[in-house]
């Protein structure tokens, strides 16, 4: 038996498992099984693998994806030793545990097919990241990339981050792309949305969710109220998890 999974906590639902589970049914693989594993505290994470020797491959989500790094023997060079956050972790058959980056690929890829979808150069934009934890940091490794310039905006102001009642009208002009990597507006808190001047939004403005549940947050119903290109993290999501299985079956 092959055995995956997936850490974080709480785990209230899952895209991973259903999507893992469905792949093994459909594509004829054998003798493989997708978990949820409940981690509360990262320190325990060794004991959690040691105490399952079939493991092979596991997914990372909030709040571990840089909590996990210290128990990590390797980092993949391309992707998490540049972003600093790990959302797959391969098991070597020796033990060895390598993290990676899927959510770089996820985001990068379905990123530039929306904008040429929209005919948009990326370096002709700036873009504001919404939050500042894990999945912001594949965002703007990918932003720098592409070279779009960016700024962070949290609930506080920082050297780093612009705060949310900071967001002036000229920045919203300037910042055309709006990036939401926080957890706001998730089931089941789907009336929640990040504390932008809605108001404000144009046509030319593209808002890029990287929630998937519900479809449509109130982020992004709310730019499409105001004419604002929309975008939803399920592609992201489809193209990191098959990135995930090519990595653990190299």
């Amino acid at each position: 038996m092959r055995r995956y999974g997936l850490i974080g906590y709480p785990l209230t639902h899952s895209f991973s498992q259903k999507y893992f589970t469905e792949k093994f049914e459909k594509e004829g693989i054998p003798d493989s099984r997708y978990d949820l594993f409940e981690l509360p505290d990262p320190t325990t994470f060794p004991n959690l693998v040691a105490s399952i020797p079939d493991l092979v491959g596991l997914n990372v989500t909030i709040p571990h994806k840089q909590a996990i790094l210290p128990f990590l023997d390797e980092l993949d060079p391309a992707s998490a030793g540049r972003i600093g956050a790990v959302n797959t972790i391969r098991i070597l058959p020796d033990g060895r545990k390598i993290g990676y980056n899927t959510d770089y690929y996820g985001f990068r890829s379905s990123l530039e097919v929306w904008l040429k979808s929209l005919n948009v150069v990326p370096e002709t934009l700036q873009a504001m990241v919404l939050g500042n934890g894990g999945a912001a940091k594949a965002v703007t490794t990918t932003l720098t990339d592409l070279l779009i310039r960016y700024r962070l905006v949290s609930r506080q102001q920082t050297a780093e981050a612009l705060a949310y009642e900071n967001i002036s009208p000229t920045i919203l002009d300037e910042y055309r792309l709006i990036i939401n990597t926080s957890p706001v507006g998730t089931y089941p808190n789907v009336e929640a949305s990040p504390a932008i001047p809605y108001g404000l939004l144009t046509s030319r403005h593209l808002l890029y969710d990287l929630v998937y549940n519900p479809a449509e947050t109130r982020f992004l119903e709310q730019g499409r109220e105001q004419g604002a290109a929309t975008h939803n993290g399920l592609p992201m999501l489809h193209l990191q998890a098959e990135k995930a299985w090519e990595i653990w079956n190299l």
